[in-house]
Formats: C-alpha cells, structure tokens, sequence
C-alpha cells in the first residue's frame, strides 16, 4: 500500500537492527498512488493480534493492517489536511486489551546540540541531568526520556516492567556523538529497565544505565526509573555556612563507616523508609536473620552516636551501586546510583540532610580510578572497549580484577567529572575522599617490566589521569566551596593538595600514608625498643608543610590479618588500652585533621568484617565502654581549641620544644592557634614507665592548667598527673625562659593550657 515501506525496513525493524527507527516507526506523510498526502501510522507491536489507531480528539479508532511481518501494523489515514496531534494504539494481545500512545509521535525532547557539542568535548558539568532515564512531558504527555551513549552499538533497545521485557517493543533512535534517545510516554517512576544492546560485532548484552539513578538490589541488575527531585531539603542553613568556612582553618574529625555492617537490624523486624516500607535485605547467605539497616534507620542511629562522639564528619565506604558485598563497595557498576541495599535514594537524601541539621558533613568515597567487570555494567558497553582502555596494559588492574577508565576520552573523563559533582549536587554531600589515587597517576601501578604502556614523552605518569584529577577538583571548588576533596595517594607525588593554578592536582587534603605507616609501626613495638625508633614520632613534621594532610586510621589497618588496633599494641590488656589511648591523643595534637574507622572509638578486638556488626557487646566492659568515653572527649577538646585545627597547615601553628630525648621516649611540642597567645604545651610519654620532676620549657610564665591527660581514671588510666596544673619557673630550658616541673604518666599524652585569667590574677596580687 505504501510506497515508502519496504519489506526490507520491516525486517530491520523486527530484527532489532535498526539504527534509526524514527524512519520507520510513528506517523509518516506520504503520497499514495493517487497523488493525495495522507498519513501513514506504524507500530511493531510484538505478541499482539490486532491494533487501532485512536484519534481522542476526534473520537474515531481505525483499524491498523499486518505489513510484510504479522506483528507489524500500518494504518493509511485521510484527515483533509488536518494535523495529526497525539494519538494512541489500542493493542489487543489475547485476552488483554491496552491503550498507549506511540512512542514514535514524540521528538526526542531532551537533548540540543549544545549538549551534544559539551559532552563531545568532555565539559557537559551537569549531563546526568540529560542522559539516563527521566520523567518528563511532551507535547502534555508523562513519560520518561530514556538516552545512552553507545556510539559502537548497532542497535539498542529499552525493555522494563512497562512492555513486559520484550526485546523488539522499544528500539531507540541513534543520533550524533553516539547518543541514543527515545522518549517513551506513560513508564512511571519506579519501573526497572534496561538497555539490551547489539554490539559492534553482533553480541547482544543486556546492560544497566550508565547514568541510571537507581537499580534493583543485587543479585538483580536492572535500573529503577527515579526522580531525584522530590526530597524537600531542610539543610540551607548548613550549606550557606558551608560556602563561607575555610576547611583547612576548621576541625575536620571524621568517622568512617562502612552502612552495611556498623549495626544490623533483625529480618523479623519490618524496616523503615521515607518512601514507606522496604524489603528487608539480608547482610550474607551465612546469616539469613541479619539484614541491612535502611539509610532512613541509620539516620535515626548512627546520626546521635556520631553527634555524641563528637565527630565533625562522617565518610562513608562507596555508595555507588556494586554487586559484590565483599567489594566493600570500591568495584561499581552504577556510578549515579546509590546502592538500594539500604533503600531508595530519598532514603539517603534524608540521612544526609539529617546529619546537616545535626551538625554533622558527609563524605563519601569515591572511586573513579578502575569499575568492575560485570557484564551488565560499564563493561564492553557497547561491544567495544568504551569506558575502559582498549590497550590492557593500561586498560585492566589484574590484581584487582577491574577496567581502568579510558582518561584520554572526552566522553568517559564527562561521566567521572559530571559524577563527582551529581553526588554534591544531588545528594548534598561535603566532600569526596578519592580512593586509590596512586594507581590512577602511575601507568606501572602494580605492574611488572613489560606490562605498561609508557605515556607520550615515555615516562610513567599518567598525564590524562592527572588532567581528568585537576578538572575535577577545579570545578568541585568552583561549585561547591567550602567542601573537602581528599586523595588517598601512597607515594611522594608533588603537590596533590595544591591548587590547580599552583600546578598540583588540586585536592585540599592528602591522606598521610607514610605517618600512619610510622605511627603502627611504633606503637606495635615493645616500648622498650621503641628509644632505637624516634625518628618515627619525629620524621612526619620534616615533609608536614609539602601538603594538607589528614592522618587517617582507616578500614584498611583492621583488615586482612592485620589485626584491630588494640590487637596491634604490646604488653597486657591495661598497656594496649593505655597505647591506644596514647596514639590516639598523639593523633589529634599532631597537625593535619583526621579520620577514625568506626569500632577503633571502643577498642574492637576482632578484624572488621563486613559480614557481621560491629562488636557493640564490648561496651558492656568498663576499659571498652571508657574508651569510646575518651574518644568523645578527645574530639570535643579538638574542636573546642582552635591551636589544634585552625595552622594545621602554617609553619606557625607547631613547634618542637624537645623531640630529641629518645632514651625516655618521650616528645613535647607547642600547638598555636591564629591568636599567638592561644597555645597548648603537648607532651607525650611512649614507655609505660612514669617521670617524676620532667622539667620542660615553655614560652611564657605564668600557670599551666592540665587541660588533658590520658592517663585519668576515668580512661581506665592510672590517674597519674599534676593536680591540674603547674606554675612555670625561671629557669631556662629547652632554649626557653621558662620551665615547668611535670609529672609524666605512663604511655601517656597530657596537654596543658597557659591560664591567662589565672595568671594575671596572681600577678596583679603580688
């Protein structure tokens, strides 16, 4: 009957190998044999046995005739010159009957040229908001704008709860810079779909959005139709005072936590979600009676224990969406979808806009430095190498089983710096933490001779990686000031932490790896030996002022036979608890801010594991239940005195006064703050043995109030210490005019305060 439709478009069509199947599909004007225009209505419609072609405004249904195949339909109307405005298919597939309207009516409506001409040059900030799956209207029609870049597909098709999974219903439209679209009217949110793409060379995978914002929870792999704009936020005081604060000048203490095994809830109790109830979701085969806390439960839990502890920050282990529990998150497969194991992503809205009411930042780990394997997510997308390098000698980590990103290509280095700022924008988040920085910089990471590809000037640098880096955090900033951006980086790279227009990389915060190496290594020897080892306490302050550090005692020292914290330490229970303490106090007086994994607060004996809850049962005993005490107090001594955060990073905010009496093992320092007169006197002792008439110098006269001591009674400690204070003497020391006689407990930091009202007082009485 058509003149324009052939035998051979219908077969493409029908065999899903159509590129384009706009050219085929909807309402065409076409010229019969009688030279009149008409128009011509077409559909593949699989498994139905008839269908109509509805006209709501006029009220008329015409029958659609099979063309060339028995699923494909084609309907001619004469509608004098009228125009042809939304009409709908009524499908009647055995004993059910349906009314839609024809996704092939709708222009894609999303996507401009602008667009397209941003991502292909790798600066489209914001195309999460573009492509994926979005709920929209066109032409007064809800649907949802699906698009997908797969520039090597031969064809792509959407499949989900709303066409039942067929494979042929609903083939997209390819169209320039690879991106394929297709808006598809009445799909609701909460929905699954997928893409099933043919590949370059035929293979046909089914695939998750790239870009999608939900999906199932694992073991199923479908995205979830989601609409991210629905939260009502309650945070705007927070995030105004956030644009105006100086991060490097305030206290940064940071929890980090890992949502799935910090507490769990019991199968037997329903769990609550803002969205309304949720399926419980069991934590491991071995125990089916645990489930996952929801993020709306663990707002409700881990926010006041944060909040009573004292913590600044909590940083979470990566939410992206990963298949793999024991991944611990760090192997994605949806990098704009937060995990579902713990709920909808209004669920995660709330805990975030929850802790910014309690005061509280979140950061997240994010790890854009390799993604998983699983065929379903990013890899060999569209039948090629997409996402990751083609050449495995950059492309793969072997040792972790993981693609590396392709850098180089604009399209890719878009997704990751667009998904650094989804997760600030969307989700509200102060800060990233960047796993793995290490093996994104170097092209021999872990690799032997033979197995790297040298970079252009045949050096081992990863110049893409490190343009990809320094973009991302120029705009981080840009966006969002006030936020943190800290690299796990292991090596002695230059200037991580330094802005971009400095040359470096442009974080403002590194992770010190070389202390906290030190740190271990010390407190896990007998203290004896530890007088052979000073330069341990000492060596971090002679490369301090190369970067902005953060010390951080994370997940990574409590796993893998390494042993908890307390396992680590030597002598007997009351010594462990004493040395732990003793690091800890050392911790929050050295410079640089900091980070703590979540059960190193309360003394955890057993390795952290992923599986199972923390071991909360031990705060039921006294040296437990006062360490996570001291813990507390340590933090909100930290944030009270501003001499130990606020010239973590300036040459005058620490000085020695003795780090050479190595025979005692024992150091002493100033911390000042901005003010200059504003300074604490820190002394540590690291043996177990007691000093009677410690004499120590000090700048200024006058009296010295113990503010801190970790040897108290109320730790567990000795209760050694110096009646809480001394007076300074005119006898110089440690090339200072003033000196103090100290008690020094056992494995113990104490830290003193010149009481100026106190001093004054007495020197205005004399």
């Amino acid at each position: 009957m058509s003149q324009n439709l052939t035998p051979e478009q219908v077969q493409q069509i029908v065999s899903h190998q159509h590129p384009n199947p706009f050219q085929v599909l909807g309402a065409h004007l076409i010229e019969t044999d009688d030279q009149q225009q008409k128009w011509a209505i077409r559909a593949y419609v699989p498994h139905a046995e008839a269908v109509w072609v509805r006209l709501p405004a006029a009220r008329e249904e015409h029958p659609m005739q099979t063309q060339h195949h028995p699923q494909f339909f084609e309907c001619i109307l004469d509608l004098d010159g009228k125009p042809l405005i939304n009409y709908q298919l009524r499908i009647q597939e055995k004993e059910r009957e349906r009314v839609i309207y024809d996704p092939y009516a709708f222009p894609s409506p999303l996507l401009t040229e602008y667009d397209r001409y941003l991502f292909s040059e790798g600066n489209h900030h914001r195309i999460y908001e573009k492509l994926g799956a979005h709920p929209t209207t066109v032409k007064g029609v809800t649907g949802v704008y699906f698009a997908t870049w797969a520039p090597n597909a031969q064809s792509i098709a959407i499949v989900g709860d709303f066409n039942d999974w067929e494979k042929g219903q609903h083939p997209m439209q390819k169209g320039e810079n690879g991106i394929w679209e297709l808006f598809i009217p009445g799909v609701e949110v909460g929905q699954c779909y997928k893409y099933i793409i043919t590949g370059k060379n035929g293979e046909i995978e089914d695939k998750s959005d790239p870009y999608g914002f939900q999906q199932e929870v694992r073991p199923h792999t479908a995205s979830i139709v989601t609409d991210l704009d629905t939260y009502t936020w309650g945070d705007s005081a927070w995030l105004e005072k956030r644009r105006h604060r100086d991060p490097l000048q305030s206290p940064i203490s940071v929890y980090e936590v890992h949502l799935g095994s910090w507490l769990q809830g019991s199968v037997h109790d329903p769990p609550r979600s803002l969205q309304g109830n949720v399926s419980p979701v069991t934590m491991s085969a071995e125990n089916q009676e645990a489930r996952f806390l929801t993020y709306y439960e663990l707002a409700e839990t881990l926010i006041p224990y944060v909040k009573e502890l004292g913590y600044t920050h909590i940083e979470l282990l990566p939410l992206a969406e990963h298949p793999f529990d024991g991944s611990w998150g760090y192997q994605v497969t949806a990098y704009y979808a937060c995990t579902s194991r713990y709920g909808p992503p209004q669920d995660l809205m709330y805990f975030v806009d929850q802790c910014h009411q309690n005061g509280i930042g979140v950061i997240l780990d994010w790890v854009p430095g390799h993604f998983s394997k699983d065929i379903h997510g990013l890899a060999l997308f569209d039948g090629t190498h997409l996402y990751e390098h083609p050449d495995p000698r950059r492309g793969e980590h072997k040792e972790w089983g993981t693609y590396v990103f392709n850098y180089a290509r604009p399209e890719v280095k878009n997704f990751l710096v667009a998904n650094a700022l989804f997760w600030l924008d969307k989700y509200h988040l102060d800060g990233l933490r960047v796993d793995a920085v290490a093996s994104m910089l170097y092209l021999d990471y872990q690799r032997q001779e033979g197995e790297w590809l040298p970079n252009e000037f045949g050096g081992r640098e990863n110049l893409d990686a490190v343009a990809f880096l320094r973009q991302t955090n120029y705009l981080l900033f840009s966006y969002f000031p006030g936020v943190v951006s800290i690299a796990e980086e292991s090596t002695a790279w230059p200037m991580v932490s330094w802005p971009t227009y400095t040359g470096g990389l442009g974080f403002n915060l590194k992770w010190n790896m070389g202390w906290m190496h030190d740190m271990l290594d010390y407190f896990s020897m007998d203290p004896w030996f530890r007088q052979f080892h000073q330069n341990n306490l000492t060596f971090s302050m002679w490369y301090h002022h190369s970067e902005n550090y953060m010390l951080a005692l994370s997940h990574d020292e409590v796993v893998h036979g390494k042993s908890h914290i307390l396992g680590k330490m030597p002598g007997d229970e009351w010594q462990k608890f004493a040395n732990v303490r003793c690091l800890f106090a050392f911790m929050f007086t050295h410079p640089g801010k900091k980070t703590l994994f979540a059960s190193m607060e309360f003394g955890q004996w057993n390795e952290w594991d992923e599986t199972t809850p923390l071991d909360w049962w031990l705060l039921e005993y006294p040296l437990h239940s006062r360490l996570k005490q001291y813990v507390g107090d340590l933090n909100n001594l930290y944030r009270q005195q501003p001499a130990l955060y606020e010239q973590d990073f300036m040459d005058e905010g620490f000085s020695w006064i003795d780090c050479n009496d190595h025979r005692h093992s024992v150091i002493s320092f100033i911390r000042r703050a901005q003010d200059p007169s504003d300074f604490l006197l820190v002394v540590c002792n690291f043996t177990p043995q007691p000093h009677s008439h410690y004499r120590v110098g000090v700048p200024t006269a006058g009296f010295y109030q113990e503010i801190f001591n970790s040897d108290s009674r109320e730790y567990g400690g000795s209760n050694m210490g110096n009646l809480g204070g001394k007076w300074t003497e005119e006898w110089t020391f440690h090339e200072q005019p003033y000196s103090l006689d100290l008690c020094l407990p056992p494995l113990a930091v104490t830290i003193f305060k010149l009481d100026a009202e106190k001093t004054r007082e007495t020197d205005s009485s004399r």
